[in-house]
This record gives structure tokens, C-alpha cells and sequence, in this order.
């Protein structure tokens, strides 16, 4: 589902605020739709970003706070199946064996 932002952006500064950015895909479409929009500036931030996506992706975000390798992660409000979520830090969620 895409919502349509109802705040006039045009000549504002925004700041989209990001829980995890895996391959920047998603930010790379939001980004261009929101800068159509009249913007004075545009910013991510980022709490995690991927190290798997290169080059790329550095360039996509603004502000991070931390950089993670693969796995999935849990915690801080990062859940697996509605599970995990409220875990007070960020983990990666070992495979059953």
C-alpha cells in the first residue's frame, strides 16, 4: 500500500527516518518521489544499513547509526513473524537447526 504524503512538501526540508535499508531499492523510489515534490532539502537516516549493497547505498543515506552484515535481525522494534520485537536491543536471529 502506498500513501500519498497530505503535508505540502514544496519548498520544506524533510527528513524520512528509515529502520534498515537491505538494497536501497525501496529508498532509491521514495527518494525520487518525494525530491518531485518540491523539497528544500531531503535527507535519510538510517538506523541500520546493509553492507552487502556496495557503494550505492552509502550514497542513499545521510545519516546512519550503525552498519550490519547479513542475517536477519530481531529487537527494537525489528521482529520476525510478529515475534521478537520488543527484545530491548538488536540481535540476529540464529536458524533452527
Amino acid at each position: 500500500m502506498l500513501l500519498h504524503p497530505t503535508a505540502d512538501l514544496q519548498g520544506r526540508h524533510v527528513v524520512v527516518v528509515e529502520d534498515i535499508v537491505d538494497t536501497g531499492r525501496t529508498l532509491r523510489f521514495l527518494r525520487r518521489y518525494l525530491a518531485r515534490r518540491g523539497p528544500a532539502s531531503l535527507r535519510i537516516c538510517a538506523l541500520l544499513v546493509r553492507t552487502h549493497a556496495g557503494n550505492e547505498k552509502e550514497r542513499l543515506v545521510d545519516y546512519r547509526g550503525f552498519t550490519v552484515g547479513d542475517g536477519w535481525l530481531v529487537g527494537y522494534g525489528l521482529d520476525c513473524s510478529e515475534k521478537y520485537r520488543a527484545l530491548p536491543d538488536i540481535r540476529v536471529l540464529e536458524e533452527e537447526q
